[in-house]
């Protein structure tokens, strides 16, 4: 006895093919075989629609896509540029947060911050060559330079830990934190308009310097711990 055709599974039909999706894989391609670089113009949308052979609307849905992932940015009276490099095998989260109150900001940022960096010292003092150190080391030196003269050094101190992010050999370390400085860079350049602000921490650079040339990896996790310890009690005082 045949089911009743009301129990049978039902057939659905094949989904239409997402064209958005093909441009911006297109673009991808495109991107990387063309050896693209941050700065560099993509073609202009007449020229997509063309050589791709969609419309307008599809294009710029392709466009708005990569716009959301901080990819591209689109210049009046310029043209499209691309901001990152990109394929289709490149993985993108872009960040967001609710920017109501500078110090719910910070303070939440420095949370995930805490992990990660915490994380990236430890693996740099076990996975770090002599040439990492000694990149580590020069942008150290030049941070302490800067800071004894000027009594700050935000450009010196960033480069500083982008050499021991780079130091794990693992790049998401490096992406990651920079995603976060780059989406809220204007929290944390300088913060309640404060110069001073994180300048205690100055001291524990060297220290976590020192920890990374031992390859002790706990002690390059308190090292990180002091610097954050210091940011945090900063956003608290400074905010009041």
């Amino acid at each position: 006895m045949k089911a009743p055709s009301s129990d049978r599974p039902i057939i659905r039909p094949l989904p239409a093919i997402d064209r958005a999706r093909q441009v911006t894989d297109a673009l991808a391609d495109y991107v990387q075989s063309a050896r693209l670089k941050a700065g560099d113009r993509l073609p202009a949308e007449r020229e997509l629609m063309s050589a791709l052979m969609v419309g307008r609307s599809t294009i710029r849905e392709a466009i708005r896509h990569f716009q959301a992932l901080g990819v591209i940015e689109t210049r009046k009276g310029s043209g499209t540029y691309l901001l990152k490099p990109v394929s289709k095998a490149t993985i993108h989260m872009p960040l967001s947060l609710d920017t109501g109150h500078l110090r719910d900001v910070l303070l939440q940022t420095l949370e995930v911050r805490r992990g990660i960096e915490c994380e990236a010292c430890m693996v740099a003092a076990r996975k770090r060559t002599d040439k990492d150190l000694i990149l580590i080391e020069q942008n150290l030196d030049a941070m302490e330079r800067v800071h004894i003269s000027k009594g700050t050094s935000g450009p010196e101190d960033l480069a500083f830990h982008l050499a021991i992010y780079d130091a794990t050999h693992n790049p998401l370390f490096r992406q990651l934190l920079e995603q976060m400085r780059e989406t809220f860079w204007q929290f944390w350049e300088h913060p309640f308009e404060r110069e001073d602000f994180a300048r205690r921490s100055f001291p524990f650079h060297r220290t976590l310097y020192n920890a990374i040339a031992a390859r002790n990896a706990e002690a390059a996790r308190e090292e990180t711990l002091k610097i954050l310890e210091v940011v945090e009690e900063d956003i608290k005082e400074m905010s009041k």
